[in-house]
């Protein structure tokens, strides 16, 4: 049990079988973004969403990817997001999540009200 060569085998499996795992992830995950992609190309809320005192907008990209401003901070969040039905899901490039709901032609979103851009 104590054999080199065995010890040196069995990291080799194990580096093999976590390098494989990480694979199928990075797979999954460019997957995912393919069919955000193709799902928000197609979705009617793309466009510009604005909190009622301005402060807050999302710039919803056809590409996918969305740009917050915050005050006077243009792109102070950039992201990833889909849509599924009136479902919204942010990811944002720093790793931080959240979503909101389209109701009635409104955005709830994280405690607070968008409304889209005129």
């Amino acid at each position: 049990m104590n054999d080199p060569l065995r010890i040196i085998a069995a990291i080799i499996i194990i580096a093999t079988a976590s390098l494989g795992a990480v694979v199928h992830f990075a797979k999954a995950e460019d997957k995912m973004d393919d069919k955000s992609q193709v799902q928000t190309e197609t979705h009617p809320y793309v466009g510009i969403w604005v909190t009622g005192d301005g402060h807050i907008r999302h710039e919803l990209l056809p590409n996918g990817r969305y740009d917050e401003a915050r005050g006077t901070r243009k792109s102070a969040y950039q992201g990833r997001y889909a849509v599924t039905g009136n479902h919204i899901d942010y990811w944002d490039d720093t790793g931080f999540t959240a979503d909101g709901d389209f109701i009635d032609g409104v955005l709830h979103h994280a405690g607070m009200v968008l409304t889209r851009e005129k």
